[in-house]
Protein backbone atom coordinates (compact mmCIF):
# COMPACT_ATOMS: atom_id res chain seq x y z
CA UNK A 1 0.00 0.00 0.00
CA UNK A 2 1.62 3.15 -0.76
CA UNK A 3 2.07 5.94 -3.65
CA UNK A 4 0.11 4.62 -6.74
CA UNK A 5 -3.05 4.71 -4.59
CA UNK A 6 -3.62 8.45 -4.67
CA UNK A 7 -5.94 7.75 -8.05
CA UNK A 8 -8.28 5.90 -5.95
CA UNK A 9 -8.79 7.84 -2.95
CA UNK A 10 -9.32 10.95 -5.35
CA UNK A 11 -11.73 9.15 -7.28
CA UNK A 12 -12.90 6.00 -7.63
CA UNK A 13 -5.25 -24.97 10.11
CA UNK A 14 -4.25 -27.20 11.42
CA UNK A 15 -1.11 -29.56 11.09
CA UNK A 16 1.88 -29.30 9.22
CA UNK A 17 0.61 -29.83 5.45
CA UNK A 18 3.12 -30.76 2.48
CA UNK A 19 2.98 -27.93 -0.51
CA UNK A 20 2.66 -30.84 -3.50
CA UNK A 21 4.13 -29.31 -5.75
CA UNK A 22 3.53 -32.11 -8.25
CA UNK A 23 0.44 -30.79 -10.66
CA UNK A 24 0.92 -26.94 -9.79
CA UNK A 25 0.25 -25.48 -12.45
CA UNK A 26 3.35 -24.60 -15.64
CA UNK A 27 2.66 -21.77 -17.13
CA UNK A 28 4.67 -20.17 -20.29
CA UNK A 29 4.37 -17.06 -23.08
CA UNK A 30 6.08 -15.76 -25.76
CA UNK A 31 6.76 -19.58 -27.35
CA UNK A 32 8.01 -20.71 -23.86
CA UNK A 33 6.98 -24.54 -22.54
CA UNK A 34 5.58 -25.29 -19.11
CA UNK A 35 8.16 -27.50 -17.36
CA UNK A 36 7.17 -30.59 -15.76
CA UNK A 37 6.14 -30.11 -11.99
CA UNK A 38 8.82 -30.82 -9.88
CA UNK A 39 8.76 -33.92 -7.80
CA UNK A 40 7.23 -33.42 -4.14
CA UNK A 41 10.31 -34.04 -1.39
CA UNK A 42 9.45 -35.06 1.83
CA UNK A 43 10.87 -31.75 3.63
CA UNK A 44 8.53 -29.69 1.21
CA UNK A 45 5.94 -28.31 4.07
CA UNK A 46 4.75 -25.39 5.06
CA UNK A 47 5.57 -24.51 8.42
CA UNK A 48 1.64 -24.76 10.63
CA UNK A 49 -0.43 -22.43 11.31
CA UNK A 50 0.73 -22.52 14.98
CA UNK A 51 4.23 -22.04 14.17
CA UNK A 52 3.25 -18.56 11.90
CA UNK A 53 0.89 -17.54 14.74
CA UNK A 54 4.15 -17.88 16.98
CA UNK A 55 5.63 -15.69 14.62
CA UNK A 56 3.10 -13.22 14.48
CA UNK A 57 2.78 -12.89 18.35
CA UNK A 58 6.52 -12.38 19.00
CA UNK A 59 6.67 -9.79 16.41
CA UNK A 60 3.15 -8.51 18.36
CA UNK A 61 4.36 -8.45 21.71
CA UNK A 62 7.75 -6.24 21.39
CA UNK A 63 5.11 -2.92 20.53
CA UNK A 64 4.72 -0.45 18.59
CA UNK A 65 7.05 -1.15 15.14
CA UNK A 66 6.80 2.37 13.10
CA UNK A 67 10.46 2.70 11.32
CA UNK A 68 13.31 3.60 14.03
CA UNK A 69 11.41 2.26 16.64
CA UNK A 70 13.14 -0.31 19.15
CA UNK A 71 10.51 -3.05 18.12
CA UNK A 72 11.13 -2.73 14.78
CA UNK A 73 14.89 -3.03 15.25
CA UNK A 74 13.85 -6.38 17.31
CA UNK A 75 11.52 -7.31 13.97
CA UNK A 76 14.61 -6.91 11.44
CA UNK A 77 16.98 -9.28 14.31
CA UNK A 78 14.07 -11.65 14.47
CA UNK A 79 14.10 -11.85 10.61
CA UNK A 80 17.52 -12.03 10.27
CA UNK A 81 18.52 -15.06 12.41
CA UNK A 82 15.29 -16.83 11.15
CA UNK A 83 16.74 -16.43 7.20
CA UNK A 84 20.18 -17.79 8.87
CA UNK A 85 18.41 -20.69 10.63
CA UNK A 86 16.62 -21.48 7.66
CA UNK A 87 20.02 -21.84 5.73
CA UNK A 88 19.19 -19.00 3.20
CA UNK A 89 23.20 -17.74 1.67
CA UNK A 90 23.68 -13.74 1.66
CA UNK A 91 21.62 -13.35 4.33
CA UNK A 92 22.48 -9.30 5.22
CA UNK A 93 21.10 -5.88 5.74
CA UNK A 94 20.72 -2.85 3.26
CA UNK A 95 20.37 0.02 5.28
CA UNK A 96 17.49 2.45 4.75
CA UNK A 97 17.04 6.31 6.21
CA UNK A 98 13.74 6.85 7.57
CA UNK A 99 12.19 9.37 10.08
CA UNK A 100 11.03 8.78 13.03
CA UNK A 101 8.09 10.11 13.95
CA UNK A 102 6.68 9.82 17.82
CA UNK A 103 3.69 11.91 19.02
CA UNK A 104 4.45 12.86 22.61
CA UNK A 105 1.35 14.91 23.99
CA UNK A 106 -1.59 15.68 22.18
CA UNK A 107 -4.97 17.57 22.69
CA UNK A 108 -8.32 19.04 21.29
CA UNK A 109 -10.15 21.22 22.82
CA UNK A 110 -13.19 23.11 21.61
CA UNK A 111 -15.05 26.42 23.27
CA UNK A 112 -18.65 26.37 21.89
CA UNK A 113 -20.02 30.39 22.07
CA UNK A 114 -21.49 30.16 25.37
CA UNK A 115 -20.48 26.78 26.31
CA UNK A 116 -17.79 25.04 28.54
CA UNK A 117 -14.70 23.99 26.77
CA UNK A 118 -14.99 20.16 25.56
CA UNK A 119 -11.82 18.01 25.14
CA UNK A 120 -11.98 15.56 22.25
CA UNK A 121 -10.78 12.70 21.62
CA UNK A 122 -8.13 13.03 18.76
CA UNK A 123 -4.50 11.38 17.11
CA UNK A 124 -2.37 13.52 15.26
CA UNK A 125 -1.38 13.13 11.45
CA UNK A 126 1.98 11.66 11.43
CA UNK A 127 4.70 13.73 9.82
CA UNK A 128 2.55 16.90 10.94
CA UNK A 129 4.30 19.90 11.95
CA UNK A 130 3.76 20.66 16.15
CA UNK A 131 1.09 22.77 17.79
CA UNK A 132 1.83 25.21 20.98
CA UNK A 133 -1.73 25.75 22.61
CA UNK A 134 -2.65 27.40 18.53
CA UNK A 135 -6.20 29.18 19.20
CA UNK A 136 -8.36 29.80 16.09
CA UNK A 137 -11.81 29.66 15.43
CA UNK A 138 -12.92 26.44 13.31
CA UNK A 139 -14.78 26.24 9.93
CA UNK A 140 -16.52 23.70 8.03
CA UNK A 141 -14.66 22.40 5.14
CA UNK A 142 -16.30 22.95 2.06
CA UNK A 143 -14.41 22.48 -1.31
CA UNK A 144 -16.37 24.89 -3.13
CA UNK A 145 -15.52 27.35 -0.19
CA UNK A 146 -11.70 27.04 0.31
CA UNK A 147 -11.45 30.59 1.33
CA UNK A 148 -13.85 30.26 4.26
CA UNK A 149 -11.15 28.09 6.22
CA UNK A 150 -7.88 30.83 5.72
CA UNK A 151 -6.74 31.18 9.05
CA UNK A 152 -9.03 28.96 10.93
CA UNK A 153 -8.93 25.01 12.08
CA UNK A 154 -10.84 23.06 9.05
CA UNK A 155 -13.22 20.73 10.24
CA UNK A 156 -13.26 18.23 7.77
CA UNK A 157 -15.82 15.28 7.20
CA UNK A 158 -13.43 12.15 6.48
CA UNK A 159 -15.72 9.71 4.99
CA UNK A 160 -14.42 6.01 4.93
CA UNK A 161 -14.78 4.22 2.10
CA UNK A 162 -17.11 1.00 1.25
CA UNK A 163 -17.34 -0.42 -2.18
CA UNK A 164 -19.12 -3.47 -3.12
CA UNK A 165 -16.35 -6.36 -2.23
CA UNK A 166 -16.43 -7.62 -5.87
CA UNK A 167 -15.93 -4.52 -7.83
CA UNK A 168 -12.01 -3.97 -8.34
CA UNK A 169 -11.67 -6.88 -10.02
CA UNK A 170 -13.71 -4.68 -12.83
CA UNK A 171 -10.82 -1.77 -12.48
CA UNK A 172 -8.00 -0.71 -14.39
CA UNK A 173 -6.86 -2.97 -16.90
CA UNK A 174 -8.99 -5.92 -16.25
CA UNK A 175 -10.36 -7.67 -18.95
CA UNK A 176 -13.92 -7.31 -20.26
CA UNK A 177 -14.28 -10.52 -21.41
CA UNK A 178 -16.03 -12.12 -18.87
CA UNK A 179 -12.66 -14.37 -17.74
CA UNK A 180 -13.03 -15.43 -14.23
CA UNK A 181 -11.60 -13.16 -11.61
CA UNK A 182 -13.21 -13.22 -8.50
CA UNK A 183 -13.54 -16.57 -6.69
CA UNK A 184 -16.33 -16.58 -4.23
CA UNK A 185 -18.46 -19.86 -4.58
CA UNK A 186 -20.18 -19.57 -1.23
CA UNK A 187 -21.76 -16.30 -2.94
CA UNK A 188 -20.33 -14.20 0.55
CA UNK A 189 -20.19 -10.78 -1.41
CA UNK A 190 -23.74 -10.46 -2.55
CA UNK A 191 -25.05 -7.30 -0.20
CA UNK A 192 -22.07 -6.94 1.61
CA UNK A 193 -19.82 -3.41 1.71
CA UNK A 194 -16.49 -3.70 1.76
CA UNK A 195 -15.10 -0.44 4.18
CA UNK A 196 -11.21 -0.01 2.83
CA UNK A 197 -8.78 1.68 5.47
CA UNK A 198 -8.85 5.03 3.63
CA UNK A 199 -11.21 7.98 3.53
CA UNK A 200 -12.52 9.43 0.21
CA UNK A 201 -9.90 12.16 -1.07
CA UNK A 202 -7.59 11.10 1.97
CA UNK A 203 -4.08 13.23 1.65
CA UNK A 204 -6.13 15.11 -1.33
CA UNK A 205 -8.20 16.70 1.58
CA UNK A 206 -5.02 17.82 3.80
CA UNK A 207 -3.43 19.19 0.99
CA UNK A 208 -6.69 21.49 -0.01
CA UNK A 209 -6.93 22.97 3.40
CA UNK A 210 -2.84 23.77 3.45
CA UNK A 211 -3.51 25.30 -0.07
CA UNK A 212 -6.39 27.46 1.33
CA UNK A 213 -4.14 28.80 4.12
CA UNK A 214 -6.44 26.59 6.95
CA UNK A 215 -4.51 27.17 10.08
CA UNK A 216 -5.17 23.55 11.18
CA UNK A 217 -6.67 20.30 9.98
CA UNK A 218 -9.04 18.19 11.86
CA UNK A 219 -10.35 15.28 10.41
CA UNK A 220 -13.36 13.97 11.88
CA UNK A 221 -13.80 9.87 10.84
CA UNK A 222 -17.25 9.36 9.52
CA UNK A 223 -18.55 5.50 9.12
CA UNK A 224 -15.39 4.67 10.83
CA UNK A 225 -16.41 1.14 13.13
CA UNK A 226 -15.79 1.40 16.75
CA UNK A 227 -15.94 5.25 16.36
CA UNK A 228 -12.64 5.21 16.82
CA UNK A 229 -9.82 8.27 15.58
CA UNK A 230 -6.53 5.94 16.43
CA UNK A 231 -5.82 6.28 12.91
CA UNK A 232 -2.04 6.41 11.53
CA UNK A 233 -2.41 8.34 7.99
CA UNK A 234 -0.97 9.28 6.24
CA UNK A 235 2.46 7.55 6.06
CA UNK A 236 4.27 9.45 3.38
CA UNK A 237 6.91 10.21 5.30
CA UNK A 238 6.85 14.22 4.22
CA UNK A 239 6.08 16.82 6.66
CA UNK A 240 2.54 18.32 6.32
CA UNK A 241 2.69 22.11 7.11
CA UNK A 242 -0.11 22.35 8.84
CA UNK A 243 -0.53 20.70 12.68
CA UNK A 244 -3.89 18.25 12.24
CA UNK A 245 -5.75 15.28 14.46
CA UNK A 246 -7.99 13.17 13.34
CA UNK A 247 -11.29 12.97 15.87
CA UNK A 248 -14.07 10.80 16.40
CA UNK A 249 -16.96 10.63 13.61
CA UNK A 250 -19.58 11.15 16.72
CA UNK A 251 -17.23 14.34 17.80
CA UNK A 252 -17.74 15.55 14.42
CA UNK A 253 -21.12 15.46 14.40
CA UNK A 254 -21.30 17.44 17.78
CA UNK A 255 -18.68 20.23 15.95
CA UNK A 256 -20.68 20.54 12.98
CA UNK A 257 -24.17 20.61 15.18
CA UNK A 258 -22.23 23.71 17.20
CA UNK A 259 -21.41 25.30 14.29
CA UNK A 260 -24.48 25.40 12.95
CA UNK A 261 -25.01 27.32 15.89
CA UNK A 262 -22.83 29.76 16.16
CA UNK A 263 -18.94 30.14 16.66
CA UNK A 264 -16.79 27.75 17.94
CA UNK A 265 -12.85 27.99 18.97
CA UNK A 266 -10.25 25.24 19.48
CA UNK A 267 -7.16 25.03 21.17
CA UNK A 268 -4.48 23.02 19.56
CA UNK A 269 -1.43 21.14 21.20
CA UNK A 270 0.89 18.57 19.20
CA UNK A 271 4.21 17.84 20.70
CA UNK A 272 6.14 15.03 18.89
CA UNK A 273 10.03 14.14 17.97
CA UNK A 274 11.25 13.69 14.52
CA UNK A 275 14.04 12.91 13.37
CA UNK A 276 16.45 11.05 10.68
CA UNK A 277 16.79 7.23 11.04
CA UNK A 278 18.27 4.08 9.95
CA UNK A 279 15.76 0.95 9.02
CA UNK A 280 16.93 -1.84 7.15
CA UNK A 281 15.90 -4.33 4.10
CA UNK A 282 16.60 -7.84 5.38
CA UNK A 283 17.65 -10.01 2.34
CA UNK A 284 18.19 -13.61 2.06
CA UNK A 285 18.89 -15.66 -0.92
CA UNK A 286 18.80 -19.61 -2.44
CA UNK A 287 20.48 -21.12 -5.33
CA UNK A 288 18.40 -22.50 -7.88
CA UNK A 289 18.93 -25.01 -10.56
CA UNK A 290 22.47 -25.31 -12.15
CA UNK A 291 22.97 -22.94 -14.94
CA UNK A 292 19.46 -20.50 -14.23
CA UNK A 293 20.27 -17.13 -13.92
CA UNK A 294 16.96 -16.15 -13.17
CA UNK A 295 15.52 -14.82 -10.13
CA UNK A 296 12.30 -14.89 -8.18
CA UNK A 297 11.48 -12.37 -5.33
CA UNK A 298 9.49 -13.33 -2.02
CA UNK A 299 8.60 -10.04 0.13
CA UNK A 300 6.73 -7.91 2.38
CA UNK A 301 7.54 -5.44 5.23
CA UNK A 302 8.24 -5.81 8.54
CA UNK A 303 7.46 -2.34 10.11
CA UNK A 304 3.88 -1.02 11.16
CA UNK A 305 1.89 1.94 12.63
CA UNK A 306 1.12 0.12 15.68
CA UNK A 307 2.09 -3.32 17.28
CA UNK A 308 0.08 -4.39 14.05
CA UNK A 309 -1.12 -8.14 14.18
CA UNK A 310 -2.04 -8.28 10.31
CA UNK A 311 -0.13 -5.25 8.90
CA UNK A 312 2.09 -6.53 8.86
CA UNK A 313 3.10 -9.14 11.31
CA UNK A 314 1.45 -11.76 9.25
CA UNK A 315 3.51 -10.33 6.26
CA UNK A 316 6.17 -10.85 8.21
CA UNK A 317 5.13 -14.73 8.90
CA UNK A 318 4.05 -15.36 5.25
CA UNK A 319 7.50 -14.67 3.66
CA UNK A 320 9.15 -16.62 6.80
CA UNK A 321 6.87 -19.43 5.63
CA UNK A 322 8.03 -19.69 2.05
CA UNK A 323 11.78 -19.07 3.20
CA UNK A 324 11.31 -22.18 4.90
CA UNK A 325 9.65 -24.20 2.56
CA UNK A 326 11.71 -23.17 -0.46
CA UNK A 327 14.79 -23.88 1.67
CA UNK A 328 13.40 -27.48 2.19
CA UNK A 329 13.26 -27.68 -1.54
CA UNK A 330 16.34 -29.08 -3.15
CA UNK A 331 18.05 -26.55 -5.07
CA UNK A 332 17.84 -27.99 -8.55
CA UNK A 333 14.06 -28.94 -7.73
CA UNK A 334 13.64 -25.07 -7.69
CA UNK A 335 11.81 -23.62 -10.54
CA UNK A 336 14.57 -20.51 -10.03
CA UNK A 337 16.75 -18.61 -7.58
CA UNK A 338 15.22 -17.34 -4.42
CA UNK A 339 15.48 -14.29 -2.84
CA UNK A 340 13.31 -13.08 0.34
CA UNK A 341 13.01 -9.57 1.18
CA UNK A 342 11.46 -8.00 4.62
CA UNK A 343 11.66 -4.27 3.35
CA UNK A 344 11.96 -1.62 6.41
CA UNK A 345 10.22 1.55 5.98
CA UNK A 346 6.81 1.22 4.77
CA UNK A 347 5.05 3.60 6.94
CA UNK A 348 7.50 5.70 6.01
CA UNK A 349 6.83 6.57 1.98
CA UNK A 350 7.90 2.92 1.06
CA UNK A 351 11.39 4.04 1.63
CA UNK A 352 12.79 0.99 1.81
CA UNK A 353 11.01 -0.54 -1.50
CA UNK A 354 12.17 2.39 -3.10
CA UNK A 355 15.53 2.28 -1.81
CA UNK A 356 15.67 -1.45 -2.96
CA UNK A 357 14.54 -1.25 -6.67
CA UNK A 358 16.82 1.70 -7.18
CA UNK A 359 19.96 -0.19 -5.24
CA UNK A 360 18.88 -3.08 -7.46
CA UNK A 361 17.37 -2.08 -10.74
CA UNK A 362 20.55 -3.29 -13.10
CA UNK A 363 19.37 -6.85 -12.31
CA UNK A 364 16.07 -6.34 -12.84
CA UNK A 365 15.75 -7.53 -16.10
CA UNK A 366 16.34 -11.03 -14.52
CA UNK A 367 13.47 -11.13 -11.87
CA UNK A 368 10.87 -13.74 -13.73
CA UNK A 369 8.52 -12.64 -10.70
CA UNK A 370 7.95 -10.72 -7.34
CA UNK A 371 5.44 -12.20 -5.35
CA UNK A 372 4.38 -9.78 -2.20
CA UNK A 373 2.64 -11.10 0.86
CA UNK A 374 0.08 -8.62 3.19
CA UNK A 375 -2.23 -9.17 5.58
CA UNK A 376 -3.90 -12.75 6.48
CA UNK A 377 -6.81 -10.99 8.04
CA UNK A 378 -10.74 -10.88 9.72
CA UNK A 379 -13.33 -8.99 8.93
CA UNK A 380 -15.09 -7.20 11.65
CA UNK A 381 -17.60 -5.16 11.85
CA UNK A 382 -19.77 -2.78 14.44
CA UNK A 383 -22.39 -4.59 15.96
CA UNK A 384 -24.51 -2.62 18.90
CA UNK A 385 -21.91 -0.28 19.69
CA UNK A 386 -19.04 -2.99 19.74
CA UNK A 387 -16.35 -4.84 17.25
CA UNK A 388 -17.13 -8.07 16.64
CA UNK A 389 -15.47 -10.56 13.54
CA UNK A 390 -18.15 -11.69 11.02
CA UNK A 391 -16.43 -15.12 10.53
CA UNK A 392 -15.18 -14.27 6.89
CA UNK A 393 -12.11 -13.32 5.98
CA UNK A 394 -11.60 -9.98 4.72
CA UNK A 395 -11.61 -9.62 0.59
CA UNK A 396 -8.46 -10.74 -0.76
CA UNK A 397 -6.80 -9.14 -3.67
CA UNK A 398 -4.43 -10.54 -5.86
CA UNK A 399 -2.56 -7.89 -7.95
CA UNK A 400 -1.30 -9.70 -11.04
CA UNK A 401 0.29 -8.35 -14.27
CA UNK A 402 -1.83 -8.50 -17.34
CA UNK A 403 0.31 -11.29 -18.41
CA UNK A 404 -2.85 -13.86 -19.55
CA UNK A 405 -1.04 -17.48 -18.31
CA UNK A 406 0.41 -15.46 -15.11
CA UNK A 407 -3.02 -14.67 -14.45
CA UNK A 408 -4.52 -18.25 -14.75
CA UNK A 409 -1.76 -19.60 -12.57
CA UNK A 410 -2.98 -16.77 -10.24
CA UNK A 411 -6.92 -17.96 -10.65
CA UNK A 412 -5.95 -21.74 -10.60
CA UNK A 413 -3.99 -21.09 -7.39
CA UNK A 414 -6.76 -19.23 -5.78
CA UNK A 415 -9.17 -21.70 -6.64
CA UNK A 416 -6.92 -24.95 -6.09
CA UNK A 417 -6.77 -23.87 -2.14
CA UNK A 418 -10.35 -22.77 -2.11
CA UNK A 419 -9.48 -19.23 -1.03
CA UNK A 420 -12.93 -17.89 -0.78
CA UNK A 421 -13.56 -14.28 -1.34
CA UNK A 422 -10.85 -13.82 -3.64
CA UNK A 423 -10.20 -11.59 -6.63
CA UNK A 424 -7.46 -10.95 -9.46
CA UNK A 425 -6.47 -7.23 -9.74
CA UNK A 426 -5.18 -5.26 -12.85
CA UNK A 427 -1.80 -3.51 -10.81
CA UNK A 428 -3.66 -0.48 -11.89
CA UNK A 429 -6.80 -1.58 -10.35
CA UNK A 430 -6.55 2.05 -8.26
CA UNK A 431 -3.58 4.09 -10.02
CA UNK A 432 -0.43 3.86 -11.60
CA UNK A 433 0.62 0.75 -9.31
CA UNK A 434 -0.56 -1.48 -6.86
CA UNK A 435 -1.82 -0.43 -3.61
CA UNK A 436 1.34 -2.48 -1.78
CA UNK A 437 4.90 -2.38 -0.29
CA UNK A 438 5.52 -3.92 -3.82
CA UNK A 439 4.12 -1.57 -5.94
CA UNK A 440 7.61 -0.07 -7.41
CA UNK A 441 8.40 -3.46 -8.63
CA UNK A 442 5.44 -3.28 -11.26
CA UNK A 443 6.25 0.34 -12.52
CA UNK A 444 9.97 -1.15 -13.04
CA UNK A 445 8.82 -3.64 -15.40
CA UNK A 446 8.71 -6.62 -12.88
CA UNK A 447 5.90 -9.07 -13.23
CA UNK A 448 4.15 -9.26 -10.07
CA UNK A 449 1.50 -11.26 -7.93
CA UNK A 450 1.25 -8.85 -4.81
CA UNK A 451 -1.31 -10.28 -2.30
CA UNK A 452 -3.23 -7.96 0.09
CA UNK A 453 -5.72 -7.63 2.28
CA UNK A 454 -7.05 -4.08 2.98
CA UNK A 455 -9.29 -4.23 6.07
CA UNK A 456 -10.76 -1.18 8.09
CA UNK A 457 -8.44 -1.42 10.90
CA UNK A 458 -5.22 -1.51 8.64
CA UNK A 459 -3.75 1.65 10.55
CA UNK A 460 -5.56 1.50 13.68
CA UNK A 461 -4.40 0.69 17.06
CA UNK A 462 -7.03 -1.85 16.73
CA UNK A 463 -5.14 -4.18 14.58
CA UNK A 464 -4.18 -6.59 17.67
CA UNK A 465 -4.06 -10.27 17.37
CA UNK A 466 -7.65 -10.98 17.06
CA UNK A 467 -8.01 -9.67 14.11
CA UNK A 468 -5.15 -11.95 12.43
CA UNK A 469 -7.39 -14.84 10.19
CA UNK A 470 -5.14 -17.52 11.06
CA UNK A 471 -6.86 -20.47 8.88
CA UNK A 472 -5.93 -17.99 6.02
CA UNK A 473 -2.11 -18.30 6.27
CA UNK A 474 -1.88 -22.19 5.17
CA UNK A 475 -3.63 -21.78 1.85
CA UNK A 476 -2.73 -18.42 0.99
CA UNK A 477 0.99 -20.16 1.44
CA UNK A 478 0.29 -23.46 -0.65
CA UNK A 479 -1.01 -20.65 -3.32
CA UNK A 480 2.08 -18.35 -3.39
CA UNK A 481 4.46 -21.97 -3.50
CA UNK A 482 1.58 -22.71 -6.56
CA UNK A 483 2.34 -19.52 -8.32
CA UNK A 484 6.01 -19.51 -8.21
CA UNK A 485 6.09 -22.91 -9.03
CA UNK A 486 4.20 -22.19 -12.05
CA UNK A 487 7.46 -20.30 -13.40
CA UNK A 488 9.28 -23.51 -13.69
CA UNK A 489 11.12 -23.15 -17.15
CA UNK A 490 10.19 -19.76 -18.19
CA UNK A 491 12.65 -17.01 -18.04
CA UNK A 492 11.45 -13.66 -17.62
CA UNK A 493 11.85 -12.10 -21.05
CA UNK A 494 9.34 -15.11 -21.96
CA UNK A 495 7.21 -13.79 -19.16
CA UNK A 496 7.28 -10.36 -20.33
CA UNK A 497 6.63 -11.22 -23.84
CA UNK A 498 3.24 -12.55 -22.66
CA UNK A 499 1.99 -9.15 -21.07
CA UNK A 500 -0.90 -7.55 -22.97
CA UNK A 501 -2.37 -4.13 -22.92
CA UNK A 502 -6.04 -3.42 -22.62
Amino acid sequence: MMLGRREFLGGTLAAAAAVTTGGLAGCGSGGATPAPAATPTAKAALPDTDTMMDWVEQVVARGVRRPGYAADQWAQEFVTAKFREFGLTDVHAEPVTVTRWEPLRYSLVATPAGEAPVELECFPLPFAVPADGLEVPLARFDEADLAAVAGRAALVDAKIIGLPPALPAEFGSAPKDGTPRVYDPDGTFTGETHLVPLVAGSEGLIDKVVEARGAAFIGALHDYPGDGCRYYFPYHGRTTDIPGVWIKGSDGRWLSERLARGPVQVRLDVATSSAPARSDNIVGDLPGPPGDDELVLVGSHHDGPWASAVEDGTGIAMVLAQAAYWAGVPAAERPHRMRFILQGGHMCGGAGLIDYVDRHRAELDKVVLEVHLEHAARDVAARDGRLAPTGRPTPRWFFTSTIPTLEKSVYDAIEAERLGRSMLLAPNAFGDMPMSDGAHYHTAGVPVVQFLAAPWYLFDEADTLDKVDPDSLLPIGRAAARIIESTRGVTAAQLRAGLVTR
